[in-house]
């Protein structure tokens, strides 16, 4: 099951599932943050990649999403447009577990996996 939801004004939507929101809630408590700022930074091979980061202090240009009462996500305004419809899911592969992104506006990823395109 995942949450919806919709930013007043930017008609943009992202979604996490119970197992991203149950992780982000855990590191978001051990590092006593506000929640997680969700940004896109030119990288890698394909273009882009995704960048977590722990927000003790929204900035300016943030858009909020609260997904639940104690998870929070800060959306960068630059990002916005490329993360539109994003799911984040957090999934075990292995002894790996990481966050991982759904995104319908992705166009292709690397080989390794660390980066992606868009058709902006």
């Amino acid at each position: 099951m995942t949450v919806q939801t919709f930013v007043p004004g930017t008609a943009q939507q992202v979604i996490m599932t119970a197992a991203a929101q149950q992780q982000a809630r855990q590191e978001i408590l051990r590092e006593q943050a506000l929640g997680l700022r969700l940004a896109v930074k030119p990288s890698g091979c394909s273009g882009y990649k995704y960048v977590l980061e722990y927000v003790k202090q929204p900035e300016q240009n943030d858009h909020q999403v609260e997904i639940t009462d104690d998870v929070r996500l800060f959306i960068d305004a630059t990002s916005l447009p490329l993360v539109k419809g994003t799911e984040i899911d957090y999934v075990t592969e292995g002894v790996n577990r990481f966050f991982r992104f759904r995104n319908p506006n992705s166009e292709g990823e690397c080989g390794c996996g660390e980066s992606f395109s868009v058709n902006a």
